[in-house]
């Protein structure tokens, strides 16, 4: 069950501008931590910029306020066409089945956070759940996973096991990439289209905000092979 999120909280896609965020919801930075291998493992809440009501963050890449917009999406004849399949998330899944628990997996939806990596990754993990440690590092990795990409279930309740996210938006940064990530949407935020369809509310998603995904609007990794970085 996702979190109560706050009246009116939303994201709504703008035609080739940007996102407007309504319903006061936090933002802040969210930085990959990584280990002496270099895995992803961690993550670690960065800069909390000031509340506001409403705002506007940037989707085309080129804004010289970011995270916000500034108008240059006009300038550049950004096309922000949504391509992302509306089909619920269920009905995109593989599902792979292991002795205690299951699992979910929509690839087009990877954002390249790379949790999924640690510990022989978390395909064989399922395989292995089962055993107790196997389990432990299947849990925490899959509910790392900030695209909602990869779910866990119990196979006993046939729920999934998601992590207790407020409702927020978190500005991914990557250092171990060198570059900067999408848009983390958090607990539930109702997104919708540029056209007024009402995605699927889930309690993870990435938007895509350098301006090159061709699964708009969420993220497809692009801004890992582009370097993207929201200080430039």
């Amino acid at each position: 069950m996702n979190p109560q999120k706050p009246v009116g909280a939303r994201v709504k896609i703008s035609k080739n501008g940007p996102y407007l965020v309504s319903g006061g919801l936090p933002l802040h930075k969210e930085t990959i931590g990584t280990n002496e291998d270099a895995e992803s493992t961690k993550w670690e809440k960065g800069q909390q910029y000031a509340a506001e009501e409403q705002y506007a963050l940037c989707r085309c890449g080129h804004s010289a306020n970011k995270p916000f917009c500034d108008g240059t999406h006009a300038k550049v004849d950004f096309d922000g066409s949504e391509t992302a399949s509306r089909q619920p998330y269920l009905e995109q899944a593989q599902v792979i089945r292991g002795p205690t628990m299951s699992l979910t997996d929509v690839e087009g939806l990877c954002a390249f956070a790379r949790f999924c990596d640690p510990h022989g990754q978390v395909w064989n993990l399922v395989n292995q759940t089962d055993d107790p440690s196997a389990a432990k590092h299947f849990v925490s990795q899959t509910c790392a996973c900030p695209s909602g990409r990869l779910v866990a279930w119990d196979n006993a309740t046939g729920k999934p096991i998601e992590p207790a996210l407020e409702p927020s938006i978190g500005l991914i940064e990557d250092p171990a990439q060198n570059c900067s990530g999408p848009i983390w949407l958090r607990g539930g935020v109702q997104l919708i289209g540029a056209d007024g369809f009402e995605y699927e509310v889930r309690n993870r998603m990435t938007l895509c905000r350098c301006g090159e995904s061709q699964n708009k609007p969420f993220c497809d990794g692009t801004h890992a092979s582009m370097g993207f970085s929201d200080s430039e």
